[in-house]
């Protein structure tokens, strides 16, 4: 079916290789300090409760599924996709051995410790060798080297102490605004306050609220969305990627297969000025998207 998937290996087509085609002089720079485009709706597409359990699943699974559809179909639903979808990066990883995605496991609404070991589990038996332990500092010519090319964040401090293979959760700037200009404010509020040492993601998603959607009753998130990335664009192009405390890492929005924006977060990193990274290889600090609500 049409959903966020397919928008991101459409996407994946277009860009599919630049990471390997950036300068040299990029490829000991941590991908903290890069300008890195994210999508904020990545696989929300796999909360469709009429989606078809897996076939692949055991016959238990597909026995409990055929006599207790009501409750038991939307739980194995959502497992299987997710595990379809990880699938399906690993296929996609292994056709671009240069290429790094970093997945936020994050809205663990209702998930049992039991859960979250099995999710972990199947993270690490999916990714294998290409998950990169969060000691490393990610520069591409080190994934390159080590053969890393996943970044998992994950959004329970005591788990991610447990697993040397899990990052801890990725900061997200989300200005909760209706109006692009309230978001640029907040964006803009958030930059000054400082960015993060490691991962973070600036979210250029604006966010329908009750107000919002009872004086536009014909709308959409994605018609509020469309109508506003021209104004959205314009800060994108603005800004920089570095380690300094005014500096961009992720932007992520919604719709992004909608215009340039892929585009021209990448493109971003033509800004860098090379020795401004000469010192950022060691840049602490506390540290996108999949969904596991």
């Amino acid at each position: 079916m049409e959903g966020p998937l397919q928008t991101s290996i459409h996407l994946c087509h277009e860009n599919g290789q630049w990471m390997s085609q950036l300068p040299e002089n990029l490829w000991d720079v941590p991908l903290y300090n890069l300008s890195l485009p994210g999508s904020h709706d990545t696989m929300t597409y796999c909360l469709d409760k009429n989606s078809a359990v897996s076939d692949n699943e055991s016959k238990l699974v597909n026995f409990l599924n055929k006599w207790m559809p009501c409750i038991v179909h939307p739980i194995i639903m959502k497992w299987s996709t997710t595990q379809d979808i990880l699938c399906e990066v690993v296929k996609w990883l292994e056709t671009h051995p240069q290429e790094v995605v970093i997945l936020a496991c994050r809205n663990f609404d209702g998930l049992t410790k039991k859960l979250h070991c099995h999710l972990i589990a199947r993270i690490k038996e999916i990714f294998q060798c290409k998950l990169c332990p969060r000691n490393v500092v990610p520069t591409l010519r080190t994934m390159w080297q080590c053969g890393y090319q996943v970044i998992i964040s994950y959004e329970e401090e005591i788990l991610v102490k447990e697993h040397c293979e899990l990052w801890p959760a990725i900061p997200y700037w989300w200005g909760n605004k209706t109006a692009t200009r309230e978001l640029i404010q907040y964006l803009e509020c958030m930059k000054q306050i400082g960015r993060p040492g490691r991962f973070f993601v600036a979210g250029i998603n604006l966010t329908e609220n009750l107000a919002y959607i009872l004086v536009h009753p014909f709308g959409s998130l994605k018609k509020m969305t469309l109508q506003n990335l021209p104004y959205l664009k314009i800060w994108v192009k603005q800004q920089y990627p570095g380690p300094k405390k005014e500096c961009i890492n992720i932007i992520a929005g919604d719709f992004i297969g909608n215009n340039d924006f892929v585009k021209d977060v990448i493109e971003l990193n033509t800004k860098i000025n090379p020795p401004l990274y000469c010192h950022s290889k060691g840049a602490g600090g506390n540290t996108i998207s999949f969904s596991a609500s």
